[in-house]
């Protein structure tokens, strides 16, 4: 039964299928086919939107991330939370996965009853979340039980508070208060709208807006110039790396033809997601109304960052070579001053992050903003894990950790706190 409730828990699509459905039920005018559909379409849309992110993260997780330090030899701790998750649950299962339930359920508690009225489906980053709470509050010597009802509780906040930080940027975004962020990196982007408001008097030099000369007029066309940025990049990373080192990951395709194949595959996935975010987004977004109205007075959806990007795909582009870049001095930073740990930077997480961060960022200060704003995160992805590494070394997590800004700024405010008391 508990398996049962984490995998539904952790599950968006099943979620948000459940959400539509009852939102749906809950309009009177609606009739049943109109309820299935539109339930079926929330679901599908949101599972071919998983299919375009997974593409994502596998071409650079499973390929860029490998041959790039290959490449540059370049060797630390890999700030990837799916690997820290994996271990943090093998050693605390149990308690990662009853934090999470509970954590489900204060967020309901807590949209129902204070004004931070957002209900975050992102399940992966809940779970993630979930990991670092544990991890945290049993290094303190916490009994199960009071890790469990504290982490929750702490978990259900952070879910309906969180991203009230971000919503006078989605605003501006989206143009309307429909909507909200769900993804651990809140403060993060919070922060890179302010950076940018730093540039507010060029905000209308958006990175949607760059006057390309006529001899780069590709990369007018969003996805074309993708293609081109991550073929450059890959080949680049190929030829440097060595034949030797992508053959080990081709499975028999030619070395120089393999990187063409992933740059467009990357591409190919980019689409798909753009896709698929615009089949759930209307449903879900109508459903919720109706819940909103009848259950929780003025709640909307917290969803998963690339629901942002078709508002501007060309800041999430600009986002990842500037947070990646910022990674990459992080390194050089922490190798001068002879840190214990060299955190290396994932580049599926620079993708997301520092792509959502520049689309926070340009919404207040143009593409000075976007690129100043995901740099800066950029740079908390880095140097942000090094607080919390000596803890999760001690609770076996160990070659890798969580970068997301949220987990670490909570983590050690609450590592911190309990040091002090």
């Amino acid at each position: 039964m508990l398996n049962f409730f984490v995998s539904f828990l952790s599950q968006p699509a099943i979620l948000l299928g459940l959400v539509a459905f009852i939102g749906l039920l809950a309009q009177k005018d609606k009739k049943w086919p109109d309820v299935i559909k539109g339930t079926f379409k929330t679901v599908i849309g949101f599972l071919i939107f998983g299919l375009g992110a997974t593409t994502l993260t596998t071409v650079l997780q499973g390929f860029f991330n490998v041959v790039f330090q290959s490449a540059f030899h370049i060797h630390g701790l890999i700030a990837s939370p799916e690997a820290a998750t994996a271990a943090a649950q093998t050693h605390y299962g149990t308690i990662v996965a009853l934090i999470l339930i509970l954590g489900f359920i204060m967020n309901i508690v807590f949209a129902r009853i204070t004004p931070f009225k957002n209900i975050f489906f992102t399940g992966q980053h809940s779970l993630y979340f979930a990991c670092v709470l544990g991890l945290v509050l049993k290094f303190q010597g916490l009994s199960n039980f009071w890790s469990i009802i504290i982490g929750g509780i702490i978990l259900g906040l952070c879910a309906s508070a969180l991203p009230q930080l971000c919503q006078p940027f989605m605003r501006r975004i989206t143009g309307n208060d429909n909507q909200a962020i769900g993804h651990y990196n809140m403060i993060g982007y919070a922060l890179s709208g302010c950076i940018g408001m730093l540039f507010k008097k060029h905000k209308s030099q958006t990175t949607e807006n760059i006057k390309f000369p006529a001899s780069l007029s590709l990369f007018k066309d969003f996805l074309i110039g993708l293609s081109i940025v991550m073929l450059a990049l890959f080949y680049l990373s190929s030829i440097i790396a060595g034949s030797a080192v992508v053959n080990k990951l081709s499975g028999g395709i030619n070395w120089l033809v393999y990187p063409f194949i992933e740059a467009m595959t990357f591409t190919a996935g980019m689409g798909v997601l753009m896709y698929g975010v615009g089949m759930f987004l209307e449903e879900i977004t109508n459903a919720f109304i109706s819940i909103s109205t009848k259950f929780i007075p003025g709640s909307r959806p917290a969803l998963d960052v690339p629901t942002v990007f078709p508002y501007a795909p060309t800041a999430v582009l600009v986002g990842f070579i500037s947070s990646y870049t910022a990674g990459l001095l992080g390194i050089v930073i922490m190798i001068l001053f002879h840190s214990a740990t060299v955190i290396i930077p994932a580049a599926h997480i620079c993708f997301f992050s520092g792509g959502t961060a520049a689309i926070f960022g340009n919404s207040t200060g143009g593409w000075r903003g976007a690129i100043a704003g995901s740099f800066i995160v950029g740079l908390l992805l880095s140097f942000l894990p090094l607080l919390l590494v000596p803890v999760f070394t001690h609770m076996g997590i160990l070659n890798s950790t969580f970068p997301n800004v949220d987990y670490n700024v909570i983590g050690s405010l609450i590592h911190y706190l309990f040091n002090l008391f």
